[in-house]
């Protein structure tokens, strides 16, 4: 886990590590309130309500994803190149037009589809409350994908923060004035448009001169939309288990499976995002500079950052999955997520690995078609085994399917990452990151299930302590190496510094 010493030397090396040390509160605000999410939402409304909720969330993803999601890659994706062609102007104009055009439509008919759906009343308000705040989170979401790919961490960084508490905090308000599943996207909804005012002037005057260029939005259309299409079907993956469990169980095994995934999926994509919001940009700015060898050299620093981090994570979610779920999740569905909660973090490991590494491959060749083909295999293996076990086994069969199709496409996305050009694969920190999380398994599961909060305190401290000390002791991503070299330098610093005094 070394950076370079600047970034001539590795084009977007350090510009990763600056956005991973940059864009770490956003994602500790994140994860903290995902976890008080869980709490306080499967508290304070009835399973049947939590499972509304999750499947009005479901909607509102997806939704998103079909419509306006290519927006926000292509200001993610072309900004740099833009920007170097002197084309900025019209890149603002063409993105910002499309998107009002896009919200124009979208509204009316989200409004006429939620009429004809034959759903029930509750269902429809959470839908409803979901597909309203579509149109306000994607123009923030551009404001996002444009200041991370700029390098501005910071104002990316703390638009996120707003978002994420303000989101919860009017989520948790709606929630107990009674809106029931409809209050949390309400929330998420509410804080995007108290936040536009003070970030959309700046956004449009970006574009001030510019104008709708047609080859400019085929271009973003081409690259965008199977992109776009990649990820409903990853949506596929992550959603279509929650309509499957409503059609074969009921709301209340909606609710218990939607806790168990934001436990151990939400728990980890946090470190996912946080890492690839980082990432991306950098291997976009280091192919940008410096073409394929400082792509390998950046990816190959990414990758081993990543497994060091979310590999025991991973492990150590699964192995404490049942204290986790007695303090978090109310009484009702509690049982459920625990079993579930392990099978979802070995999925999540595997979901994030492609999502944010290996399919990059696929972006940074502006081959989207052939991301597309990768997440089609993973998505049709998802229903077809939720179909096959939802309803022999229940809950925990989606659970197992998720695990497995995840898994499959995370071979899928190698085989086919041949094609563009495959992200490097550090086999050695892989085996090290490995070898370190079963010690740290090993001696977590020495410690007996007591219960609560102690039990889950007692196996945190000593996992994270055991794979701290093994990581270490194998330089495990070249931890030691580049603690050393950060403590030798600031010692030599210190030295010259007590020399010139």
């Amino acid at each position: 886990m070394t950076a370079p010493a600047t970034e001539q030397t590795t084009p977007g090396a350090s510009m990763f590590f600056r956005g991973v040390w940059g864009y770490l509160p956003a994602n500790i605000a994140q994860g903290l309130v995902g976890l008080l999410s869980i709490t306080l939402f499967t508290r304070i409304l009835t399973p049947d309500a939590y499972g509304l909720y999750a499947l009005g969330f479901s909607v509102m993803t997806l939704g998103h994803t079909i419509v306006f999601t290519w927006l926000e890659a292509a200001m993610a994706r072309f900004y740099a190149a833009e920007q170097t062609q002197g084309r900025l102007p019209d890149h603002f104009a063409t993105l910002h037009r499309a998107f009002w055009i896009m919200g124009l439509v979208f509204l009316p008919l989200a409004g006429v589809a939620l009429w004809l759906w034959p759903a029930g009343q509750g269902l429809k308000l959470a839908a409803g409350a979901g597909l309203a705040a579509i149109p306000g989170r994607c123009l923030i979401k551009l404001v996002q994908e444009h200041r991370r790919a700029a390098g501005d961490v910071a104002a990316a960084s703390g638009l996120d923060i707003v978002q994420t508490l303000g989101g919860f905090g009017l989520g948790a308000l709606f929630a107990w004035a009674g809106l029931g599943g409809a209050a949390p996207l309400v929330g998420a909804g509410a804080i995007a448009l108290v936040c536009l005012p003070f970030v959309l002037p700046r956004e449009l005057a970006l574009g001030r001169g510019g104008r709708l260029q047609p080859d400019q939005l085929k271009a973003y259309a081409a690259y965008g939309l199977p992109l776009s299409a990649s990820l409903i079907l990853a949506l596929a993956l992550a959603t279509t288990d929650r309509f499957l469990i409503a059609a074969f169980l009921d709301a209340k095994s909606v609710g218990a499976y939607h806790a168990a995934y934001s436990l151990a999926n939400r728990t980890l994509d946090v470190m996912f995002i946080w890492l690839g919001a980082a990432g991306g940009p950098a291997l976009v700015m280091a192919l940008e500079r410096g073409g394929r060898p400082a792509l390998e050299k950046a990816a190959r620093e990414q990758a081993s950052t990543l497994l060091l981090i979310t590999l025991p994570a991973a492990v150590g979610l699964a192995l404490v999955a049942r204290p986790l779920a007695e303090l978090m999740v109310g009484e009702g569905l509690r049982e459920d997520a625990a079993q579930v909660t392990p099978w979802i973090a070995v999925g999540a490991f595997f979901a994030g690995t492609c999502t944010y590494y290996l399919n990059q491959s696929f972006t940074l060749a502006r081959r989207p078609s052939v991301l597309l083909a990768s997440m089609a295999f993973p998505a049709v293996a998802n229903v077809a085994l939720n179909l096959i076990l939802i309803p022999r086994f229940g809950v925990i069969g989606a659970a197992w399917a998720t695990a497995a199709s995840y898994a499959f496409g995370a071979l899928a996305s190698m085989t086919l990452g041949v094609r563009t050009g495959a992200m490097p694969i550090p086999w050695g920190t892989l085996g090290k990151c490995a070898l370190a999380s079963a010690a740290m398994a090993g001696s977590v599961l020495l410690i007996p299930a007591f219960g609560g909060v102690f039990e889950l305190a007692a196996k945190a401290a000593a996992g994270a302590a055991v794979y701290g000390l093994i990581a270490w002791a194998l330089d495990a991503a070249g931890v030691r190496t580049h603690a050393n070299r950060v403590l030798g330098s600031r010692l030599l610093k210190a030295f010259r510094a007590g020399r010139t005094a």
